[in-house]
């Protein structure tokens, strides 16, 4: 079985830290799940590319353009997600939140993915937390625990074992996720979610009616 990864990676520059980071964390993620008995593949998806188009489905009424239209598709259809962007004002850029304000509301609910961020100094890392972490719980997805965030002096510097570190210890955490159809709490059988590879929807908790329950208290 190939896992279908997705990198969404909202780097401005070519080349850039964001894409060096979004690289190492798809090698590490395909590194691990092939540990674990399976294959993946990944395919990126570079938001500097889709600017123009991104800006034309805002200003037309949430009309996507085909480009547009081609990478929701691909988002929707994938088996885990990693996404980086560069911190622009102490949060995610522009460009990055233009995407997830363009996909389908039901789009990533219950996927797996791992948030990441770049930025010049160590003082935004506080950046997964307050602004990525929410944002992809707002979208129910399954956010595993570990969020990569990398300063400029991370990248051949002092802090390239620790960041090397938090790169194999997430790629791990998603590559379990993915293996196992999901994170815990968070699959497609608490979602609804239909996999990327065959898995179905969970069946549907059964509610008691409440009188049942008030019936059952005064017994």
């Amino acid at each position: 079985m190939t896992r279908r990864i997705v990198v969404l990676t909202a780097g401005l520059s070519q080349p850039s830290s964001t894409r060096l980071l979004a690289d190492r964390l798809a090698d590490a993620v395909t590194t691990q799940v092939s540990a674990r008995g399976e294959a993946a593949s990944v395919e990126v998806i570079e938001l500097r590319e889709l600017a123009h188009d991104l800006a034309t489905t805002m200003t037309t009424g949430g009309m996507p353009t085909p480009a547009v239209e081609e990478a929701r598709a691909t988002v929707a259809g994938a088996d885990a997600l990693i996404a980086v962007t560069p911190v622009f004002a102490a949060s995610y850029s522009g460009l990055f939140k233009m995407f997830v304000d363009v996909l389908d509301p039901e789009a990533i609910a219950g996927m797996p993915v791992l948030v990441a961020a770049t930025a010049g100094t160590a003082r935004h890392q506080l950046v997964l937390e307050h602004a990525l972490r929410p944002l992809f719980s707002y979208l129910r997805a399954a956010v595993v625990p570990t969020g990569v965030f990398a300063a400029t002096d991370d990248f051949g510097g002092p802090g390239s074992q620790d960041l090397g570190r938090r790169i194999s210890r997430a790629a791990g955490e998603l590559a379990a996720a993915v293996v196992s159809a999901g994170v815990a709490g968070f699959g497609p059988e608490a979602s609804g979610r239909e996999t990327g590879r065959g898995g179905g929807r969970g069946s549907e908790a059964e509610v008691t009616d409440f009188e049942d329950l008030l019936a059952g208290l005064g017994q």
